[in-house]
This record gives C-alpha cells, structure tokens and sequence, in this order.
C-alpha cells in the first residue's frame, strides 16, 4: 500500500498559492503530461493521473478548505509508532496503516468520501459509486454583431466517448470477461492517507472490477475514444468580451453511470468592421467629403438588425459630430442603447488640375472675406 502525496506538492504549488495561480500551473502540467501529447509514454499517463487527482480537491474551494482542514489535524502525515502498538514493521520501520470504515467517522468521513470519490475498504466489496464528468473549458470566437443582437455559433469539442466497437467494456469481440485480479473484482484499491486507508479506483481494470481476455484494439482496452462533437451555442444579445456560457451535461461523461460534467465557453468578441460599443449604444463612424461637412447632405445607414435610416448632416458639420438614433441599440437586461452616427471628416488625397483651380477660387474667396 503506497503512502499518498501531497496534493500541493503534486502540482509544485505552495499551500498558500492563490486559487487563479494554482489554476495556472494545473492547465500547464495537464497540457504537458496528458495521454494525447505521449501515447507511448505510461509514465506520463501516470503523472497526468496524479495531477488530475490533486487537481480535482485543491481546484474545489470547498474541497480544498477540507483538505487543509485535514492537513492541520495531521490525517495526511505518516503516524508516530508508539511503543508496543505494533505500528511499525519489525524490518525497516516502515508504517503499517489501520484500515477504518471511514463512513463511520462523521464529518471526517464525509470530507474523505467528498474528496476521494467512494468510502473505505472494509471486509465488504463495494463497488464505484457514480461519479460525475469533468467540466469542460474553452472560448469561443464570436463575430461582433452576432454578440451584440443575440444568435447562435457552432463549435467543436474533442471529448471523450464510448467505444464503439466494444461499446466502453474494453474488451475485443469475442473476448471473454474475467474479475481483476488487482483489486479482487471490486473496482478500487485501498491507499494510505495518514493512518487511514482510503479507496481509488483500480489502475488495472479503470474501476470496472473486470478485465478481458483481449483488449479492444480500436480502444487499446480503455473503452474510450476521442472524438470530435458538434454544439451550437446560443449566444445572449448584448453578451461582453470575457462572458461566461454554461451547458449542463455538455462536458466529460461521468464515469460509472454518473451524469456528464459542464461545458463552459468564455467569449472573444471579434472587431467590427462598421460598429463598435459603448455600454448599449453602437458607435458607428461615417465618412464626409469637405463638400457634404460644409454644405450639408443626406446619409443612409444601417442599423444591427439590417434596417436602413436617414440622417440629415447639417451644413459645417465638424468631424467628430454625433447623430444619435434613439433606440437602434443594443438590447441587454431590459435596456435598448441607441444607434450614435460620428462624422468623419476626409480629405481628397489627389486633386485634378480643374478640382484645384475651383479649391483656389474658394480659398481666395474666403480670404477676401475675411
């Protein structure tokens, strides 16, 4: 029975390491050691392992409050022999855990359970309870109009699914089904936790309590394949640049018949090429000649959803100037922005011998005036 590692020290943190932090250094260890980037590498798929487990108390505020509760009453650190006891081995002095019903303990027992996915070993067999698939993160490009008006975007996710050639029990056609031999058939092993003996899932069988004759050869006897899946979003009108969309049950499946995890999609609003925001109004700038600013003109635009609109430019009208559009906005929380038309001034880069002659004409004009 292997002593247990510290869950800080499995992801290099300090146990004061702030929770954005620890977030920070797990995506890097999981991304380095995950199975996809060494699939010749076991000792990988063993880190990966590790880092998930410790991933999965200390990126849980409340787990993690539990798990330090625990540390500081000693339940993670090796017990002292006590004369007599018999808690030392006679060779080697290495500590011989006490098996415990930990489910007997009250609060400890429920903390144990909480954080390490099923109760102790006693004389009984049990087997996994349901466990719940992971949660799922990614971020979505989403064009700016779609953003602002409401819509919805497609996205693909590469998540894991049931074999469908063994149809998730990893064994190959025609193989024949046997118990573990690891874990005596009961899908979990027992490892040491202090002077307590606490279950994980069997690395022989994955947790199922059997294993096949024959592994699966499409699923390399894991019951798992990776394979892309399609969800199309639908995206709130007026949603912001770093918002947050969760999907109940889009995420990993769960893992004994325990319901599939979350999918949560962060939002990056692509630029427009006509609008921009602020708050719930959309800016849009239009270009004017020098002839439309100073004699006055008629412009048509658009709003968000297609509609065209008239706007009047009075005469001198100065780059920079506003013409707002009441209610042509942004609709978010009850609120209806306005559509704001800015003026931008342009100057012709290039005259014709003609177009020059008649800007001198005015400018000697306006001078005379003057």
């Amino acid at each position: 029975m292997a002593q247990s590692k510290d869950f800080y020290a499995v992801l290099g943190v300090s146990s004061t390491a702030a929770a954005d932090d620890m977030k920070k250094q797990y995506r890097r260890l999981a991304k380095k050691y995950h199975p996809d980037a060494n699939p010749n590498d076991p000792k990988a798929a063993e880190r990966f392992k590790e880092i998930s487990e410790a991933w999965q108390v200390l990126g849980d505020a409340e787990k993690r409050k539990q798990y330090d509760d625990m540390r500081r009453l000693g339940a993670f650190t090796a017990p002292r022999p006590r004369p007599g006891t018999g808690t030392t081995g006679a060779a080697g002095g290495t500590p011989r855990y006490q098996d415990f019903d930990v489910g007997g303990l009250g609060g400890l027992g429920d903390l144990f359970s909480s954080m390490f996915g099923g109760g102790t070993r006693t004389g009984n067999a049990r087997g996994r309870a349901p466990e719940p698939g992971q949660t799922i993160e990614t971020t979505l490009e989403v064009p700016f109009r779609i953003a602002a008006a409401g819509g919805k975007v497609p996205i693909e996710l590469d998540v894991n699914e049931d074999c469908g050639t063994c149809n998730g029990s990893g064994a190959a056609p025609g193989a024949t089904i046997k118990g573990c031999p690891e874990c005596n058939g009961r899908g979990v092993v027992s490892f040491g936790q202090g002077g307590f003996a606490v279950n994980r899932p069997c690395p022989m069988c994955a947790g199922r309590g059997q294993v096949p004759s024959e592994r699966c050869p499409t699923c390399s006897g894991s019951g798992e394949v990776r394979a892309r899946k399609g969800v199309l979003i639908a995206i709130p009108a007026g949603s912001d640049a770093g918002a947050k969309i969760r999907l109940k049950g889009q995420g990993a499946k769960g893992a004994n018949g325990g319901p599939a995890g979350d999918l949560v999609i962060t939002l990056q609003v692509q630029t427009d090429r006509f609008y921009r925001r602020d708050g719930v109004d959309l800016v849009a700038g239009v270009p004017l000649n020098v002839a439309q600013a100073t004699l006055g003109t008629r412009i048509t635009v658009r709003t968000l959803d297609g509609k065209k609109v008239t706007i009047r430019i009075p005469p001198g009208t100065a780059s920079g100037r506003r013409f707002r559009v009441r209610g042509q906005g942004i609709e978010k929380d009850g609120q209806k922005g306005d559509l704001i038309v800015e003026a931008s001034i342009t100057v012709p880069e290039t005259l014709t011998e003609e177009q020059e002659k008649l800007f001198r004409a005015f400018v000697d004009s306006m001078e005379m005036k003057s």
